[in-house]
């Protein structure tokens, strides 16, 4: 629970005395660093299935996966963000986003929690942030012992200007 100053319950920042906007996220993590996006862009959280390499794909494009009769398009965040692939043979979770029409898979290390955090508190990227995450990120959140980096659905889907 949390305490009448707004104290951190289970990692949930809530009970904030002066409320401004809130934002509510879907947290994750990509190698270790702590990421959300808005839980409105989210349409379902599944463990990875097996996925359909795409011939001819950008390395960023894991593959195609059914979801409920759906083919969804995964993206490997970890190759979207240069990062190295996982080592570990775990297949990682796949937070499934909807644009134009289309579903895509942002595919994560893990999915933590859904969190509320006050507008106000929103940062803009340190300059010691790396490259590939100030590209996508539009923020960040200094949370308790970690920063969580606000990713932009609209700028990882932009897949024709991947690098």
């Amino acid at each position: 629970m949390t305490g009448p100053s707004g104290t951190v319950a289970g990692g949930v920042i809530s009970g904030i005395a002066e409320r401004g906007s809130l934002s509510t996220l879907v947290t994750m993590t990509v190698r270790d660093q702590l990421c959300g996006i808005p839980v409105a862009n989210v349409r379902d959280i599944v463990v990875t299935p097996a996925m359909t390499r795409i011939p001819l794909a950008s390395p960023e494009i894991a593959g195609s996966l059914n979801l409920r009769g759906r083919i969804v398009t995964a993206i490997d965040l970890r190759r979207r963000l240069h990062l190295p692939p996982r080592d570990d043979g775990l297949a990682g979770m796949s937070v499934v986003v909807e644009r134009q029409g289309e579903l895509y898979s942002l595919v994560v290390d893990s999915v933590r929690e859904v969190i509320e955090l006050d507008d106000h508190r929103l940062e803009p990227n340190p300059p010691t942030l790396a490259a590939a995450w100030q590209e996508f990120s539009t923020g960040i959140y200094q949370m308790n012992a970690d920063l969580l980096v606000v990713l932009n659905i609209e700028r990882l889907l932009a897949l024709s200007q991947a690098s």
